[in-house]
């Protein structure tokens, strides 16, 4: 029977590069006050020797686990997957997360909890006395929930609140939510469109309320009325159908939608379908996130790119640096959307 290959230790590192073993951590562990010239040693030993870092062993040299764990709101992940539409919120986590830990030597874990759910306190407890995490990113609507946010502080664990403004303690993080909407509202006002509906998304998430605000503002700016324009949803495809039939059905229909996410987005070009009206020609449509979906509809919908990656990326730097005892800044991080434009959009009749 072949025998295993033996696995390249840091000792080996450390010989190879001639330097100690307390150095080699250092510069694995991306530490202060290490030489320009000792790092590119020891990097340069990583690399050709093929020198991974063991998660275990790091463990078990410090107090630290090396992992940031993520939690996401159970149930709409869970449907999403279901539903099979296309939608990459998680995928686009993991990228940014992923890859940013990657850098520093650590590892990400997503955890699915139920933030309505009467054992939201056990299942988080579970998680963290099994995982013992470093850092956790909250996502909405994890993210504006007091007992979770109360529990991390409690047991001291850095994290990052996605979506959040709320005051208080763990790093605030938005996708520029309210310019966002401003940004789709302003390129329909600017096509000559007066009536623009918007259909807004759960009351649960912070969010939601940004979204709807920035595109009350745009309006309001522009002198336009809003009334009758605005329908809520709750991310859902049946909600986009019934809110989008709220408002064709409305006494002066809109000649444009907003829609906060691309699953009710879809589900309005649907409603607007049966109607025998024509995207673009009879009614423009926006969609918010971007997934993959609305690139393959017809037409392809313009939507509101969130840098969901970058934003995760950034979450983890900032709970890598607080944990490094690096300067951290005090006040939320917005890291800013863009509108992409596609053919879903044009003048009005």
């Amino acid at each position: 029977m072949a025998r295993r290959k033996q696995a390249v230790t840091i000792k080996h590192v450390a010989a190879d590069a001639g330097v100690s073993l307390q150095t080699v951590s250092r510069v694995i562990n991306k530490e202060p006050n290490v030489r320009p010239e000792m790092m590119r040693r020891v990097q340069a030993s990583i690399e050709k020797l093929g020198y991974v870092p063991s998660i275990a062993a790091q463990r078990m040299g410090g107090s630290r686990s090396y992992l940031i764990l993520t939690l996401n709101d159970r149930e709409r992940t869970i449907d999403d997957w279901r539903e099979r539409q296309g939608t990459d919120w998680v995928d686009q986590m993991m990228l940014g997360g992923m890859l940013k830990c990657a850098e520093y030597g650590y590892r990400l874990l997503v955890e699915l909890i139920d933030t309505h759910s009467d054992h939201i306190e056990r299942e988080l407890l579970a998680a963290l006395g099994a995982l013992r995490p470093d850092g956790v990113i909250l996502t909405p609507p994890h993210s504006e929930n007091p007992l979770i946010t109360r529990l991390l502080e409690e047991h001291g664990i850095a994290f990052a609140r996605i979506g959040s403004l709320t005051p208080g303690p763990g790093f605030a993080l938005t996708m520029d939510d309210e310019r966002a909407a401003s940004l789709a509202t302003e390129h329909l006002i600017a096509l000559g469109h007066r009536r623009i509906g918007f259909i807004a998304g759960p009351s649960d998430y912070a969010l939601s309320g940004w979204r709807v605000d920035g595109w009350r503002a745009t309006m309001a700016a522009a002198r336009l009325d809003t009334t009758g324009l605005l329908a809520e949803g709750d991310f859902t495809s049946p909600s986009g159908r019934r809110a989008a039939a709220q408002l064709l059905d409305g006494p002066a229909p809109p000649t444009a939608i907003i829609a906060s996410n691309d699953r009710m987005s879809i589900a309005a070009l649907d409603v607007a379908r049966s109607r025998g009206l024509a995207v673009p020609s009879d009614l423009s449509l926006i969609s918010f996130d971007d997934a993959p979906s609305v690139r393959f509809t017809h037409p392809p919908l313009a939507s509101i790119v969130q840098p969901i990656a970058e934003t995760t990326a950034r979450a983890v730097e900032l709970i890598i640096d607080q944990l490094a005892g690096k300067p951290v800044p005090e006040g939320p991080i917005v890291v800013p959307a863009n509108l992409v434009l596609r053919s879903s959009t044009a003048p009005p009749r």
